[in-house]
């Protein structure tokens, strides 16, 4: 059985000595100006709460909204976790249809919130086969969302095998609009972007008219660190709780491992991504979210640091390689710096 770095360090609300502009980190960051792909949007370090080092390329601005594509299923997973304190959600264990009645007879009706949340519902859903009857494009493409999920037949017994779709980000999205009785976007602004300050910001909705819980968030670099510090201040943004230390617990604790499949993730937990990056010879625990093309919110509690990558490399490899090489070029010159 793979062993996994517990996270919960991120949990601890002890402050670091106080931050200050870095200009080892700014200086990194401007490596990145002749990218070889034009196509980086946009670095925000945060240390202890504060920027410490900021960059933009390519026309981007820090007032631009950017499509940060599946890194906004890590944003359902945090409304989810709300549902669940503010008692809309009785909890992970519940199946899908205590909460959706209309798919009580479906495949996805009977399945348990936590697998849902850890993309092994065993849904014939598959978003790296076109062929996959639960494929995301054949999703993005129904008339009828709601009835296509519905529809999709059962391939594994839940719980057992991980298989990443958009299926599976979708239906939670639809179990916390039903659970709170408002669209997803509604309780986001409401439970998450109006508490964090957070006033600009796009989300996408299908033809159902239900928000894309699996992605199409558009939000600045900034905000996207905001979240992230939030997450890493274990819930807290200046002092106001805006979800539970507990839920991130569960949330960013890797519930099925994914290194077999994935090359920048060791584990997975309820739409959060675990790894233990090596930085001179030493590990260091990283949380994140992740978007196609690179975009990032990474989290390192060792370093009270967090990493906001936007990035416009959709449907390109390198866009995911060059973040994480972003990530550990900076990790590289925080770690050689005096604390």
């Amino acid at each position: 059985m793979k062993r996994f770095v517990t996270l919960l360090p991120l949990l601890c609300l002890a402050a670091p000595a106080a931050a200050r502009t870095d200009r080892d980190l700014e200086t990194t960051l401007a490596r990145f100006d002749h990218d070889e792909h034009s196509d980086l949007r946009g670095v925000v370090v945060m240390r202890g709460g504060r920027i410490v080092a900021e960059r933009y390329y390519d026309g981007e601005t820090a007032d631009t909204l950017h499509d940060i594509r599946s890194a906004g299923k890590s944003v359902t997973a945090l409304l989810v976790g709300i549902a669940i304190d503010r008692g809309k959600i009785r909890g992970v264990d519940d199946p899908v249809a205590r909460y959706w009645p209309e798919a009580r007879d479906s495949a996805i009706g009977t399945v348990r919130l936590r697998d849902v949340l850890t993309m092994r519902s065993g849904l014939a859903a598959f978003d790296e086969d076109p062929a996959s009857p639960g494929n995301e494009d054949k999703m993005d493409e129904a008339t009828d969302p709601l009835a296509f999920v519905r529809s999709l037949p059962r391939a594994d017994p839940p719980g057992t095998r991980y298989r990443y779709n958009s299926v599976t980000a979708y239906t939670a999205g639809v179990v916390v609009a039903k659970a709170t009785g408002m669209p997803l976007a509604d309780f986001a602004r409401a439970s998450l972007f109006a508490p964090l300050d957070i006033s600009r910001w796009q989300w996408t909705s299908d033809a159902a008219g239900y928000t894309k819980g699996q992605g199409n968030l558009s939000l600045t670099t900034r905000n996207l660190a905001t979240i992230g510090e939030m997450v890493r201040n274990g819930g807290l943004h200046h002092g106001r709780r805006i979800v539970s230390a507990a839920w991130l617990r569960q949330a960013l604790t890797p519930k099925v491992g994914i290194a077999d499949s994935d090359p920048f993730a060791d584990g997975y937990g309820y739409f959060w991504y675990a790894k233990t990056e090596r930085i001179a010879g030493r590990p260091v625990a990283v949380s994140f979210a992740s978007g196609n093309g690179g975009n990032k919110i990474y989290i390192v509690p060792a370093r009270h640091l967090v990493v906001a990558i936007t990035s416009s490399a959709y449907g390109h490899g390198y866009g995911q390689r060059r973040s994480e090489n972003i990530l550990k070029t900076l990790l590289e010159r925080d770690m050689s710096s005096p604390d």
